[in-house]
């Protein structure tokens, strides 16, 4: 799937991230990064209709689980037009964008990692999950703190400086309720992520995670 190739072409449109170089080396582009994801994402459905039945992975060019190539650059002042990384999502059935609860992959030249949770979920869904916390603290611990979990992951994201307005200072699990992401990290050592074992090592990896995906789509109300 992935390999050395594969870093390098990513170094080296790191180096020439302009339209003009991308499409002089778009078969390499292909050869390298979109069809090892998608063989990636191809070989993922089976793993994941064991442990996350709810959750698709959708090996399409465009609209499925590989992230797209081209950078949303309309409020940044980085106006590079490419990723120069792989993202790959597998997310909830029900699930619209990347903030939806899902599985990540991450491949790229500075760091390779797993991630599952949610990223920067809207208002009401973050809403929604800091109520579920605030009402049922233990079982949020025991989610949080799960052997098999902390073995691998590590809470991750954004957090609030203060309470959000409305949650009690002193609530037990007040540093939790000040999180804007409910993400966790797995590292992925670039020898793993360019190894024959890359697919079973992911599915091992996101079954771990299910205590947090299981609490995180409670609080959506949607099935996991």
């Amino acid at each position: 799937m992935f390999s050395k190739a594969t870093f390098k072409f990513l170094d080296e449109l790191a180096a020439n991230n302009d339209r003009a170089w991308f499409e002089a080396n778009k078969p390499r582009y292909e050869a390298l990064v979109r069809e090892p994801a998608l063989d990636f994402i191809a070989a993922m459905a089976d793993p994941l209709a064991k442990f996350a039945p709810h959750f698709r992975a959708e090996p399409k060019k465009m609209g499925g689980s590989l992230m797209r190539v081209f950078r949303d650059t309309r409020f940044a002042r980085d106006k590079s037009p490419y990723k120069t990384n792989i993202g790959i999502q597998f997310r909830h059935e029900l699930g619209k964008d990347v903030h939806a609860p899902g599985f990540y992959l991450h491949i790229a030249s500075d760091e390779c990692f797993f991630a599952a949770g949610c990223w920067h979920p809207e208002a009401d869904m973050l809403g929604h999950i800091r109520d579920l916390i605030t009402a049922n603290p233990e079982r949020w611990f025991a989610v949080r703190d799960d052997k098999k979990f902390a073995a691998h992951w590590a809470l991750a994201g954004d957090s609030l400086m203060r309470p959000p307005r409305g949650y009690a200072a002193e609530h037990p699990a007040i540093d939790d309720l000040k999180r804007k992401d409910f993400i966790g990290l797995a590292p992925l050592s670039f020898s793993d992520a360019t190894g024959a074992g890359l697919v079973k090592l992911a599915a091992e990896r996101f079954a771990t995670a299910a205590p947090l995906m299981k609490f995180l789509c409670e609080a959506q109300g949607v099935q996991y």
